[in-house]
């Protein structure tokens, strides 16, 4: 027996749960179709467990997409504190961390069962192991539904009409938590054009001698200004036996293509140069290690000593050439990296790329067109930096579909 829905959502993450609560809260009739045997992993694994479900400084700079005004209208439309305003009337306690992170202070499964919460507040339908096969479109006028969608529950065929569908499927990142590229096959079948993907938000590996100097490092972490084609973040960043990571790659990965070098400032507040004329001038009878050891860990001192001044190792400051000293210094402050690849869809936190904005209504996320069609969250080319900003987009952008379905 074929169900009928005003809209059916596709996929339970956090995109997906906001535009399902939005919707059936203005009395639409509304379906989550999730293929997972859960809804919310995302949320629930984010943040150390602890999700940090926005940002207190949103703005459109914040975001990645082939037309930088693109996001402005949804995230005006729900702001961050339109979703503090919920978390606080649900009483889950929160906490602001560096750059204006908020994150929960029990656990992410507050945000999952708030969003829950609200869903059957408005009596909107779950279903989970769910997966859709086909999206057709009908003629509008048999009983007011414009797609007829074939899915399987538990393993069994099922039919649903309604009027409007969301394509809230996610992207391919983290292949474990339910990513995958089906909503691309969704807008390629409505001839909706897709922006490159890559992964995002994700750490380097080297090919090179770099990669032996990361492993031996594993577990270092300092805080660092990372800069490449045109733009820096300062965070810390986490040496591994693969290559690097921290908060400051996974920014700096958004910018970066295969074949980029990257610039790292080891000491992003000091002038290197003019602080080794100045120490040599007055501590030249120390060595160049220790002191800079004052200055970053040992370890990663005792490699960058094997790196750019190993015949001088055993020399006191004094007796390094300003020459020498200026050659130091530039590493210091512009260590050049050339990473060989990053670690791909298996550990990166976002996709980059996606459905072309050029064709979803900045307002509603309805594909132009394709009336009662919308994408929503991760699957579209909107990618946030680092801190909050990708579930914030989740957020307004699944309420801008949900008050327009």
């Amino acid at each position: 027996m074929t169900e009928h829905y005003d809209v059916v959502i596709l996929g339970g993450g956090a995109a997906g749960l906001m535009c399902a609560l939005t919707a059936s809260q203005r009395g639409r009739r509304a379906l989550v179709l999730e293929k997972a045997n859960k809804v919310g992993k995302k949320i629930l694994m984010s943040g150390g467990g602890r999700c940090n479900f926005t940002n207190l400084y949103v703005d459109a700079s914040n975001f990645i997409c082939s037309n930088p005004h693109f996001c402005k209208s949804a995230l005006s439309r729900y702001t961050q504190w339109d979703f503090i305003a919920l978390v606080e009337r649900h009483g889950i306690a929160y906490e602001e961390r560096k750059h204006g992170q908020l994150f929960c202070l029990d656990s992410a499964r507050d945000i999952l069962n708030m969003l829950l919460a609200e869903c059957a507040t408005g009596k909107a339908n779950i279903l989970t192991h769910s997966e859709v096969s086909a999206i057709a479109m009908q003629d509008h006028e048999a009983g007011g539904s414009r797609y007829r969608l074939s899915y399987s529950h538990a393993g069994k065929p099922q039919t649903v009409c309604c009027a409007s569908v969301v394509v809230a499927t996610g992207a391919l990142s983290i292949p474990t938590l339910g990513g995958s590229g089906r909503g691309y096959e969704f807008a390629s079948q409505f001839n909706i054009p897709l922006k490159p993907r890559r992964a995002g938000l994700v750490p380097f590996m080297f090919s090179d001698a770099t990669r032996d100097i990361c492993a031996r490092l594993a577990g270092v972490s300092l805080p660092i200004r990372i800069s490449c084609n045109g733009t820096a973040f300062e965070e810390n960043i986490l040496f591994t036996h693969r290559g690097i990571s921290g908060p400051a790659i996974l920014q700096i990965s958004n910018y970066w293509q295969p074949g980029d070098s990257v610039s790292v400032n080891l000491l992003p507040d000091v002038d290197a140069g003019q602080w080794l004329v100045d120490i040599k001038a007055q501590q030249g009878r120390s060595r160049l290690a220790a002191l800079l050891a004052k200055q970053l860990p040992k370890a990663l001192v005792e490699e960058l000593q094997l790196l750019w001044w190993p015949a001088m190792a055993d020399k006191n400051l004094g007796e390094f050439s300003d020459k020498q000293l200026a050659t130091i210094a530039a590493g210091l402050n512009d260590w050049q990296l050339k990473p060989s690849a990053t670690e791909g869809y298996r550990t990166a936190e976002v996709t980059l790329g996606g459905v072309d904005t050029d064709h979803i209504s900045s307002k509603t996320m309805e594909a132009k067109g394709f009336p009662g069609l919308f994408f929503i969250g991760e699957v579209m080319d909107v990618t946030g930096h680092l801190g909050g900003f990708n579930f914030q987009w989740a957020w307004a952008s699944g309420y801008s579909a949900g008050m327009h379905v």
